[in-house]
């Protein structure tokens, strides 16, 4: 995967969270996994590219991010399909930038929404995934790319 590829989701996270109550967001240094039960957390929002690029685009974050997330933009209803739909929302706005930098060719699904290790294939040669920790406030998250 290109640098200036996966510098396209860094911006996007950072931006996402610019938005928030607290538009502050360490993200970490990138690192490679074979599995995506590596780098997963309590839930999972999940997108599948396909086009010029093939791969996935995921961000997975505990629920107390994710109530938190919720709180920060004015709601109140943190149930799990809060939660769910939050992860999702996320990585469809973090694939979403990047389908507008990278091109119409890059085609993005709806989010796949996940409690607990997402049951998608990741493996095979090529298909190495970038995690990438995501801090906010107190709270850690990975943002998951993979493309080729």
């Amino acid at each position: 995967m290109k640098e200036e590829n996966l510098r396209v989701f860094l911006s996007s996270i950072v931006r996402y969270f610019g938005h928030t109550s607290d538009p502050n967001v360490d993200v970490g240094a990138p690192y490679l996994v074979d599995e995506i039960k590596e780098a997963c957390r309590e839930y999972t929002g999940l997108i599948s590219i396909s086009g010029e690029y093939n791969g996935v685009c995921y961000f997975s974050a505990p629920a107390v991010l994710l109530k938190h997330l919720i709180l920060s933009v004015g709601e109140t209803d943190t149930s799990e399909t809060m939660m769910l739909d939050t992860v999702g929302e996320v990585a469809n706005t973090l694939s979403g930038n990047a389908r507008r930098k990278l091109g119409k060719g890059f085609k993005i699904s709806a989010p796949y929404l996940s409690k607990g290790l997402p049951a998608i294939e990741t493996e095979g040669e090529g298909n190495r995934i970038y995690a990438i920790p995501i801090q906010w406030k107190s709270y850690k998250a990975l943002l998951g790319v993979s493309l080729h």
